[in-house]
Formats: structure tokens, sequence, C-alpha cells
């Protein structure tokens, strides 16, 4: 039956802030979920009778999962409508997150993350598009600044609930904690969301099958490359080949169908692509050290889990405090320069980790996490807002879901690369400290280093750790300098954006868009 229409500008804003606060509750259990598993991985295994390798996949089957399933969200949309794709995708998420919580075996856990993966790829795409055809232009920016401050609940409060779930409680209820949080999305999502208007779309299976063949089998040869060696195995060889040559197949059919997967007018739209290879570096750049820096603080630094934690979590109040600030920019202050700034915080915050060593304070990672985060949040609301803001109201789902995509692939092969060139260069770093470590060095003659003599068992060992904590703090720096790098080369991207019209950002309106995110004139589905 066809939705009344609100009527008064009253009546529109109490909408519009019902489905921010709805949208903002699904990007919080989706966003809380990525990262609050990650603590308890060590009592999944030990509750599961799982090894190290198998209770990856825990992480592993979701990743891939939600990397195939998120650029079909466009045609899910246009097939189905924006409402049913989105309630579909709450509680298949939230019912997967339910299954993990019962988990009997390491099997059945890997299985239903795939699930939640599977149907948790299309919350922030759906969010997103719902949050662009919701506001008006001139609000878009503020709109998503605030979306943005949800999706920062998961960095900020995951590890910290985490651990204290698992610790007081059982690590099931890292995932039972998703329940009422999707039961209460999905009842918000049914009664304030319209729907779009339906289409007898058609998907290209050919070009989906292929790229979503080459994203497992790349996601997956990221996953265990370093525990394999990389190309040193004939296991990420033949993986490698699979991936390489399953994107050639999609690239093929996508120049010669008719209607591709990816569609050819999101290639014509200069912003759409060059905001998509900009997420793509931003995602290798920011969420590396997001990875590498537990590591560092736990087993070089020596902090305990919860001081880690603690040391981590301003990084979440800088983004939210800058897209206050962003959120009431855009529109305002050109685009690029936003991006300028945020690109150039996040280089001075990896930058300064160059500096760090096991003497380093909470302090100091406290206020570098500050400075990094409030340079993501000067990237994030003004990037999503000018790549999505040129397409037509209907089809930001599906750009949407191709830029979050090339996000998710930029995080994983910076981590990949990141964590290979740690290993590497700790063993390269050793070998040449250890080299100039003799027993004939005049230093070994000093009493106070008796402890780390060459002339015993003992002192050797303690040697050998000691060279090897020392390889491991300059592999870090050397990790941290790359970052920088690759971080400072995203900057000439921003002479790919268009300049702005005069007079602010903000884009003409799309004739397609209303403020429901519905098309006009059309009977939509209740």
């Amino acid at each position: 039956m066809p939705i009344r229409k609100q009527t008064g500008a009253g009546s529109a804003a109490r909408n519009r802030l019902a489905v921010t606060a709805v949208v903002g509750l699904a990007t919080i259990m989706q966003a809380l979920d990525t990262t609050i598993a990650n603590v308890s991985l060590p009592y999944i295994q030990g509750s599961l009778a799982a090894n190290l390798d198998q209770v990856e996949w825990v992480l592993t089957s979701y990743i891939v999962a939600a990397a195939i399933m998120t650029p079909p969200t466009g045609y899910l949309t246009r097939r189905f409508g924006l409402k049913r794709i989105f309630m579909t995708s709450i509680a298949g998420f939230t019912i997967g997150s339910m299954l993990c919580g019962m988990a009997g075996s390491i099997g059945e856990i890997v299985v239903f993350r795939m699930i939640q993966g599977a149907f948790g790829a299309a919350l922030v795409p759906l969010s997103q598009a719902v949050l662009m055809n919701t506001y008006p232009p001139e609000r878009q920016g503020r709109a998503i600044a605030y979306w943005g401050m949800a999706i920062m609940v998961g960095p900020i409060a995951g590890p910290v609930l985490g651990g204290w779930l698992t610790e007081n409680y059982s690590w099931r209820w890292d995932f039972y904690i998703n329940l009422p949080v999707g039961c209460a999305a999905l009842v918000g999502m049914w009664i304030f969301l319209r729907d779009t208007r339906r289409s007898d779309a058609r998907l290209d299976w050919f070009g989906f099958a292929t790229l979503s063949l080459a994203i497992g089998a790349f996601q997956i040869m990221l996953d265990r490359g370093q525990e394999l060696d990389w190309f040193g195995s004939m296991e990420i060889v033949l993986l490698g080949v699979l991936a390489g040559s399953a994107f050639w197949l999609f690239l093929a059919n996508n120049i010669t169908a008719e209607a591709p997967f990816l569609p050819r007018y999101l290639l014509h739209d200069r912003n759409f692509v060059a905001g998509t290879i900009f997420i793509f570096i931003i995602g290798a750049s920011y969420f590396t050290p997001l990875a590498l820096l537990p590591n560092f603080l736990q087993n070089l630094v020596g902090y305990p889990i919860l001081t880690a934690g603690f040391a981590l979590a301003p990084r979440g109040f800088g983004t939210l405090a800058a897209m206050l600030v962003v959120g009431r920019l855009v529109g305002r202050l050109d685009t690029r320069i936003m991006l300028a700034i945020g690109i150039i915080l996040d280089a001075w915050s990896v930058w300064d980790m160059t500096g760090w060593n096991q003497d380093v304070s909470q302090t100091t990672v406290a206020l570098n996490g500050v400075i990094q985060g409030a340079g993501v949040g000067f990237i994030f609301v003004p990037l999503s807002v000018t790549t999505l803001a040129t397409l037509p109201a209907e089809r930001r789902t599906e750009g949407a879901g191709f830029y979050n995509l090339a996000r998710n692939i930029g995080q994983s092969i910076g981590t990949a690369i990141a964590a290979a060139l740690l290993v590497r260069l700790t063993q390269e770093n050793h070998a040449e400290i250890g080299a100039v470590v003799t027993a004939t060095n005049r230093l070994f003659a000093n009493p106070h280093i008796a402890a780390v003599s060459p002339y015993t068992a003992a002192g050797r060992a303690a040697l050998d750790a000691a060279i090897t904590t020392q390889a491991q703090v300059i592999a870090y720096i050397d990790d941290f300098k790359l970052l920088t790098i690759t971080t400072v080369a995203a900057l000439p991207l921003l002479l790919l954006f268009k300049a702005p019209p005069r007079g602010g950002n903000a884009p003409p309106p799309s004739p397609a868009a209303n403020p429901s995110g519905g098309q006009p004139g059309t009977r939509t589905a209740s």
C-alpha cells in the first residue's frame, strides 16, 4: 500500500532525524562487530578447540563474504527496493550474530560469520545512499558527519566492550549484543524509511561471478600469504593466478557487455572515479596503522591489553570532533582544501610514529591518535559527499557499493604489505645488528651488561631477544615511513576533482531525488 505523504517542514525534519537515528543504529551494529570479536579470538580458539590457522578464518570469512556482496548492493536495491533490502540486511546480520553466539564448533562459526559478512556488506553503502537522498544538498555534509560519528563507535568501544564482555561473561556475548540493536534498527526502519521504486533490473551474472571470484581469491591470498611465505608457496601462486585471471575476464566482459556489472556511466563521472581512487589509498594508509599499533604497544612497549585500548581510543574522539566541524564546512569551503588538510594531518601523525621507540608514553600515543583521527574526519565526510553527490539519486547505492569496495580492498592490501614488510625487515635488521655483536666486542667487558654476555647460554638468549626487539622497532619505523609516503602520494589526486560551483560545494539536486529517497510521483511499497 502507498505510504501517506507527510506535509510540513516540521514533519519532514522529524522524519529525517528518525531516519538518521535508525541508519545510525544499523551502522553502529556493523561497525561494532568488525572490532569487538578481535580481542576475543584466543578465547574462541580455546572454547572451540581450534588451532591458530582455523581461528583466523573467523575474521577472514567475514571479510571475504562482505567484499563479495558489497558490489551487487545497487542491483539488489533497484530490483527489490531500498527499504526491503535494508531490512533484509539488518535481519540477516542480526540472525547471523545470534548463530555465531550459539556456534558449537569452529566450522559453524566460520559459516555463520560468512552469513554476517554477506548480509552486513550492504549496510554501509545503503546508509550513505539513504542519507544522501534524505537530506537536501546543503545539509548532506552534516548528515554524513553525524552518520560518521556512529561509525566511530566501533573503533572506540569495540575492543574495550569486547574485552569486558569476554572477561565477565563469555565471548558469545560479543555477538549476542547485536540482537537488541538489530531489533531496534529493524523496527525503526519499518516505521520511518520509505521505499524506492523497483524496476526489472538485470544482473550481469558473468561479471558478478568473475569479480566475486577475483575478490575472494585475492582476499584469501592476502590473508594466508604471510603464513605461507607468499609466492614461495604453490597455494599462493595458484590463488594469485586465479585472482588475476578472473579479474581480467571481468574487465573484458565489462568492456564488451551491453549492461556490465560495473556500469560504465560510473566511470564517466569524474568525481566518482577520483573519489574511489582516493578512498583506496586512504584505506591503505589510515587503517594499516590500526592493525600495526596494537602489537607494537603490547609486544614491544609492554602495555597491557586494556591500556593499549585506552591509548588508541582517543583516535576516535579526534574523528568525532573533526566531523562536527567538517559537517558545517561542507558547502562553504572548497572540498579539496578540506581533503588536503586531512591528508596533511594524517601524514604528519604517521611520520611522528617514525620517532617512537619502547619508551613512547601513553600521552604521546593518545595525542598522535587524536591528530590522525582528526585527519580522517576531514577526509571521510567531504570525500563521501563529493564522490556520490554528482550521481543520480537512484544510482547512489550502486556507486556507494563500489566506493566502499575500493576502501576495503585498499585496507586489505595495505595491511598485508605492511605485515609482510614487518617480518622481512625484522629478519634483515636482526642480521645487520647481529653482524656487529660479536664476542670480541669490548663492550661485553663491562660488568653492568653481564646479563647479555655472549659467554653464557642465558646471556646469549637475552642478547638475541634484545637484538630481535631492536630489529622489530626499526622495522615498524620503516613501515611508518612507507605509510607516510603513501599518504602524501594522495595529494596530487586532488587535481582530479572538479572545482566546486561558485557559492559552495553542493551540486544541484537530482530531479530524481526526493527527501524520502524514493521517486516523485511513483507508488512506493509499504
